[in-house]
C-alpha cells in the first residue's frame, strides 16, 4: 500500500477548532459549559469528575494529588494549570493515573507518575460496560460501538508507571500530542486493538521506556510523526499479536520521526522485548515507513519480521536515512517474494539481505534472494521502574487558564506525508 493509500478522512463534525497548534477535527463545546476548579470547589479530582457535566472544564491548580481518578461523563476537559506542577502520584500503590470509561475526554498540561499500571488509559472495555453492554472482557472490542470514540491527550509529562505512560485500548478518533513519557516497563505511548483507529500521535518525546510506541493489532490510519524516540530499548514497533483480538495489524504511517539510540540498557526492561532496534515491524502489514532518521542502534535500524504466526505483508520503507547502525535494513520473511515488503529510496550502508533495494524495490518484480547474517541482540538486564529517575521539565500548554475546553471529538485532520519534518538531531 502506498503513503496515497493512507490519506486523512473526512471529519464527522462540522466545526473545526484549532488546539495547541494543529487543526483537528471536534464538535462545538456545549454553552453552559462550566469550568470547576480543583483544589478551591472541590477538594480532589475525582470529586470535580464526578460533579462535573458534558462540556466542562475541569481545571487543577499546582499540587501534587495523590489518587486515582476515574472518568464516566462523557466530553469533559481535564486540564492542570501548570504542566510540571500539577502531579498525579500513585506512589506505587494505586492502579491508573486516568482511567478514561467515556467519549471525548481530553486530558491536558499535567504529569502522571508512579502507578502500578498506567498513567493515562482509554479503555473501550470499561467505556461500553459503562454504557450497559454485559460482554465479559475478551468480546471484540475495538470494533462498531465497543470503543472509546474520541479522546485527547496534549502536554502530559507519563513517568515511571507500571505498564504504559499513555494506553489507548479499543478506541477510536484520538490524538496524543506534545506530550513526553519515560520509565515504562512497557511502552510509553500504546494504541492497540482498534479498527480503524484513526489515531494521530505527534510531537511526543519518549524515552528510558523498554518501547516508545507499541501498536499491537491497531489499524486503520494510525499515523506517528515528527516525533523523537531515543534512549528505549527499541523505540517504534507496529506489531500483530494474538494476546489482543483484531490481528493482524494494518495501516500505520511512521514518518518524519527520529528514532536515536535505542539501545539504553539502564531501563526498564519487557520480558521477551526485542533490543536494540529503532524501528521494528512484527507481523504488521500494510504500513508506511517513510523520511525517518534513525541512527546508533546495536542491533539494526528498521526490522521487518514475524511476530508469533503472523508474518509481516506488503509494508513499504521508503526515504529513510539510517546511519552508525549494526544492521541498517533487515527483511526476515519466509516468502521468496519478500511478501509484498519493499524498500525504496533510503540512505543506508549494510542491508540483509545485501543490496535490499536492488532486490526488493517497490517498483520492480522482486528478484531472487537470501537472508543474511543477522541475528537479533540479546537483551541485557534492565532496571526496576522504582529506579527510574524523576522526568526532566517540559513546555506547559500555552494559556492554560483561558484556552477554550474543546471535547475531544471527530476524526483527526491527518497531515500531508511530504510536508512533515523530522525534529532536530540531540543526542
Amino acid at each position: 500500500m502506498s503513503a496515497r493509500d493512507l490519506k486523512s478522512q473526512v471529519t464527522q463534525c462540522v466545526s473545526l477548532v484549532f488546539i495547541t497548534g494543529l487543526l483537528l477535527a471536534g464538535c462545538d463545546s456545549p454553552d453552559t459549559s462550566r469550568t470547576l476548579l480543583v483544589p478551591s470547589e472541590h477538594a480532589s479530582v475525582q470529586d470535580a469528575v464526578n460533579n462535573a457535566k458534558p462540556g466542562d472544564l475541569i481545571l487543577i491548580a499546582a499540587g501534587t494529588y495523590n489518587e486515582a481518578v476515574r472518568v464516566d461523563t462523557d466530553d469533559l476537559v481535564i486540564r492542570g494549570e501548570e504542566r510540571n506542577t500539577v502531579i498525579l502520584d500513585g506512589q506505587f500503590t494505586l492502579t491508573d493515573g486516568f482511567l478514561v470509561a467515556a467519549n471525548g475526554v481530553a486530558i491536558e498540561n499535567l504529569t502522571v507518575q508512579n502507578y502500578t499500571q498506567n498513567g493515562v488509559v482509554f479503555s473501550g472495555p470499561f467505556a461500553s460496560q459503562q454504557r450497559g453492554s454485559s460482554g465479559g472482557y475478551d468480546s471484540i472490542y475495538g470494533v462498531g460501538d465497543n470503543v472509546v470514540d474520541g479522546y485527547r491527550v496534549s502536554y502530559v509529562t507519563a513517568a515511571n508507571n507500571g505498564q504504559y505512560g499513555v494506553y489507548a485500548f479499543a478506541a477510536r478518533n484520538g490524538v496524543i500530542e506534545y506530550s513526553y513519557a519515560s520509565g515504562h516497563p512497557d511502552s510509553g505511548f500504546y494504541v492497540g486493538q482498534c479498527r480503524p483507529c484513526n489515531a494521530l500521535l505527534h510531537n511526543l518525546t519518549a524515552e528510558k521506556n523498554a518501547i516508545g510506541y507499541y501498536g499491537t493489532n491497531a489499524s486503520g490510519d494510525v499515523w506517528v510523526i515528527e516525533s523523537v524516540f531515543r534512549a528505549n530499548r527499541l523505540g517504534i514497533a507496529p506489531n500483530s499479536q494474538d494476546a489482543e483480538r483484531l490481528a493482524p495489524q494494518q495501516q500505520t504511517v511512521v514518518a518524519a520521526n527520529l528514532v536515536i539510540d535505542n539501545d539504553d540498557e539502564d531501563t526498564p526492561e519487557i520480558p521477551m522485548g526485542l533490543f536494540g532496534v529503532g524501528i521494528a515491524i512484527g507481523g504488521g502489514t500494510e504500513n508506511v515507513v517513510f523520511r525517518n532518521r534513525i541512527v546508533g542502534h546495536v542491533s539494526a535500524g528498521i526490522v521487518v519480521s514475524p511476530l508469533g504466526r503472523y508474518a509481516p505483508e506488503n509494508n513499504r520503507i521508503e526515504e529513510n536515512i539510517l546511519t552508525q547502525n549494526t544492521f541498517d535494513l533487515v527483511l526476515r520473511v519466509d516468502d521468496a517474494t519478500g511478501a509484498g515488503n519493499c524498500f525504496k529510496g533510503n540512505t543506508f550502508a549494510v542491508s540483509d539481505p545485501n543490496q535490499i533495494e536492488m532486490l526488493l524495490g517497490c517498483d520492480q518484480t522482486p528478484r531472487p534472494w537470501q537472508a543474511g547474517p543477522y541475528t537479533p541482540v540479546a537483551a541485557p538486564k534492565g532496571l526496576s521502574v522504582t529506579q527510574m529517575p524523576s522526568p526532566p521539565l517540559q513546555d506547559s500548554m500555552p494559556n492554560p487558564r483561558t484556552a477554550p475546553a474543546v471535547p475531544a471529538r471527530g476524526i483527526p485532520v491527518f497531515p500531508v506525508l511530504k510536508d512533515l519534518k523530522i525534529p532536530a538531531e540531540s543526542r
